[in-house]
Formats: C-alpha cells, structure tokens, sequence
C-alpha cells in the first residue's frame, strides 16, 4: 500500500510503498476514504508539542473507511462497511484503568506507549488496521460524501468532554476557547446537545460575530480584554445567569490565567471540564483557589478524549441532522500531497474549516 510516514521529527512525510498492514484477531483491517488533518499536525512532527510519538510511524487521529476483511470474533461487521475508526484504543487487561494510545498519533505513559508500539500506525495511509471496538458503522447516507464525516475526529473531543460534564438540556455552558477549531466545535455541540445558552469568549471579534450569526441568540459572545478579573465579569454578564458548566479547550499557548477566568464563572454546585492544552509547553501551571471550589461545592475534572459509547451518539446527533456537518468547509487533498494538506491544516485552523487527507479518494 502507499503511506505517508514521519521518518523523523522536523522532516517533511515521505510518501511511499510500504507493506500492508496483517490484521489478527480482534482486528479489523480498514480501507482509508478520509482523514482530518488537525490544524496543529505540523507543530507535532516538528517536534514543537513533543508528543510521544516513536518514528517512524504512519501518522494521522481516526478516520472513515471501508472494511477490507475482519476477524472472526466480529459478529455484526461485514467487509464493505462504511465506518469510522476512532483513534482511542484502551488496553484490554484492565477495565478500571486501562492504558490509552490515540492510535498514530499520542500515548499516555509507558503503558499507553507499549500499546502505541502495536498499534502503530494510523491513517495517513490507504490501509490502516483497527481493533474490532473501534470501528463503528455509518449510516447509508454518509456514502454520499464520507469525507465530510471525517470531521468526527473534531467533533468528539469536545462531545466527550461535555458528556463528561454531565451537559443536560436548557443549561447553560461556557466554551473556553470557543474562537478555536476545537472550541467552535464545542459550541456546535452543545446547541445541538440541547444547551439552552452557549457563553463563547474569545478575543478574535470577526470568529465571535461569524458564531453569533450561524447560531443565533442562544450564542452569547464575549469579547475578552486579557484581564482576568475584567474578562470574567464580562463572561458572567453575558450569561444572564448562573452557568453551569464551563468546558476549557484553550491549547497550549494560552495563558493559565485565562483558562481560571472562565472556570469561575461556574456556578455554586457547577462543574468544570478541563480538556485544553495549558501548561503542556511550559509556563505557569492552573491554580484555582481551595476555599472557592470546596466552599462552592464546584466539581473539577480532567478529560482525555472521550467514551467509547460517544461515538455512537455523536453518530446518531450527525445522522438526524441535530449536528449539521453540511456548512463546514472542507479542503481535500490526496495522498501524495500530504506535506501540502499538513501545511494548509496549519494556516487554516478557524471555526469549521477542515482539511482533509483522501488515501482512497
């Protein structure tokens, strides 16, 4: 098959034949359609974000593809399938706390490291191999342009982290970072999730303006200053009420300051969802202050990714169209122009804009 592989850190993808991948039991072996390439690809295999990724190695974060041959513990997948292959494979030896890789793209710890070294390679190839639990059934109509859907590799993150939330509907939830291609997103899916009002702070004023006319008045933007104190007044305002759920998505070049000035915004008994990127490049570390979560009773969480049985909401909330993927704009590439997919992905990382990689276009 052809693939595109990271040889090494700071190296262009070298595009090239390499052997097919062998699925064994408990597998499934996927021909690649589409890929999104996120928008920070080229900080990764520049090395920049230093994530744990052992060239070389097939890169790339979930995709949609069709089943090319199964294993024989598959009982309800056929060969011809259109699928979507979610990139978080857990250890299966451990059901309390299972060791986690992002297949092709992250690990967690040695024990997520151990499991990356197995499960390689990812979709930035025209096959790629799969554990049988990753892989998820389409609906008919995703046929029709499956590189639209690959944009679930966005999508999911913050749909896992606003299930973690416990996101209930009419609530009200503060999207840190919602100006961002994750955070945007974030906004999407806590509209169609039922949020009665969605707080979107940012500092870009032409992305908050371009949210508040795709949603309407259930969007409330707020344009931040940079002043922790004034900035929170201004996000607490603009809910016209208590918010219930804050959801952090700022990456890793965002001050700590800003993630705390929207995290307590939350109400007393409120809950706050960490899945951004601050501190991971160095800096000051988030402090919130003991009396005001013990006193406030204010739950705060971490949330890497999300739950298995996300993915087949987030399937069904794209198949009734409650989540409208038909207004993203997508650029497609194939596969032997990679290098140039990863390096428009950089320049065009706004709310909705995907750049897509088509192996198998």
């Amino acid at each position: 098959m052809r693939a595109a592989t990271l040889t090494d850190f700071g190296k262009p993808l070298t595009v090239h034949d390499v052997p097919d991948p062998e699925a064994g039991g408990g597998e499934v072996l996927v021909e690649v359609l589409a890929t999104c390439v996120l928008p920070y690809s080229a900080e990764i295999f520049s090395g920049e974000r230093r994530y744990p990724l052992e060239p070389p190695v097939v890169p790339g974060v979930g995709g949609i593809g069709r089943i090319a041959r199964i294993g024989p513990d598959a009982t309800k997948l056929r060969v011809g399938d259109l699928v979507w292959c979610d990139a978080t494979v857990r250890a299966r030896d451990d059901a309390l706390t299972p060791d986690i890789t992002l297949q092709g793209w992250s690990s967690r710890g040695e024990g997520g490291a151990r499991l990356a070294r197995y499960l390689h390679d990812g979709p930035f190839a025209e096959l790629m191999r799969v554990p049988t639990e990753n892989v998820y059934p389409l609906p008919a109509a995703a046929a029709a342009d499956p590189a639209r859907w690959s944009s679930m590799t966005v999508y999911a993150v913050p749909y896992g982290g606003l299930l973690a939330g416990g996101l209930e509907a009419g609530e009200t939830v503060l999207i840190s970072g919602a100006t961002g291609n994750f955070g945007s997103s974030a906004v999407a899916i806590a509209l169609a999730m039922g949020a009665g009002r969605v707080v979107a702070p940012g500092r870009n004023r032409s992305v908050l303006d371009l949210l508040a006319d795709r949603f309407g008045p259930r969007l409330c933007p707020v344009e931040l200053s940079g002043d922790e104190e004034t900035d929170r007044l201004a996000m607490t305002t603009a809910a016209d009420g208590p918010i219930d759920l804050v959801l952090d998505l700022l990456p890793p070049q965002a001050p700590s300051s800003a993630t705390r000035a929207a995290a307590m915004t939350v109400r007393e008994y409120g809950r706050v969802v960490l899945m951004g990127g601050v501190g991971m490049l160095g800096g000051p570390d988030l402090a919130l202050p003991y009396p005001w979560i013990m006193r406030n009773s204010v739950t705060v969480r971490g949330q890497w990714m999300f739950s298995r049985t996300a993915n087949v909401g987030l399937i069904r909330l794209i198949a009734s169209g409650t989540l409208d993927l038909t207004r993203d704009h997508l650029t497609r590439f194939d596969l032997d122009e990679v290098n140039d997919a990863i390096a428009h992905a950089a320049t065009h990382g706004g709310p909705f804009d995907r750049t897509i990689l088509t192996p198998n276009p």
